[in-house]
């Protein structure tokens, strides 16, 4: 929010100033892709993920509980890397189904996840964004 004496300053126009996130580039930001996390531990009482998306803090993402030692959370994240862990009843742990892992500065390992985006959704933002063009070939009509 603009403050009274940002807003009327000697020799700037007195029009409201628009606030919002617009991209001067006209490039779409990132599409978000939905992630579902799974974890199974037979005696868990809590269990949350931290990492790198959440900026390690594992009450921002809890995971629900779906019955029989399994807990669930999804969650949207733009594409690229990030790394991870569950949290469960207070002791972090690397997620025992990651396909990758790497050595973190506590002497434990970290989750990799890459979230890719969905081709379908690229496609649709490049056309978008894309001038049209008729790149067909006229074709001889006969009358």
């Amino acid at each position: 929010m603009l403050s009274q004496s940002e807003m009327n300053r000697p020799g700037e126009s007195t029009a409201m100033k628009h606030i919002e996130q617009n991209d001067p580039t006209g490039i779409a930001a990132p599409q978000l892709e939905p992630v579902r996390f799974k974890f199974s531990h037979p005696n868990a009482r809590t269990v949350c993920i931290a990492g790198t998306f959440n900026d390690w803090r594992p009450e921002a993402k809890p995971m629900r509980p779906t019955g029989a030692g399994c807990w669930l959370e999804k969650s949207d994240l733009a594409p690229g890397t990030y790394e991870y862990c569950f949290v469960v009843d207070g002791c972090w742990m690397p997620d025992p189904q990651a396909h990758e892992t790497r050595p973190n500065p506590f002497g434990g390992r970290n989750s990799i996840l890459t979230v890719t985006q969905n081709p379908e959704v690229t496609h649709r933002a490049n056309a978008t964004h894309s001038p049209l063009k008729n790149t067909n070939k006229p074709k001889n009509r006969k009358k």
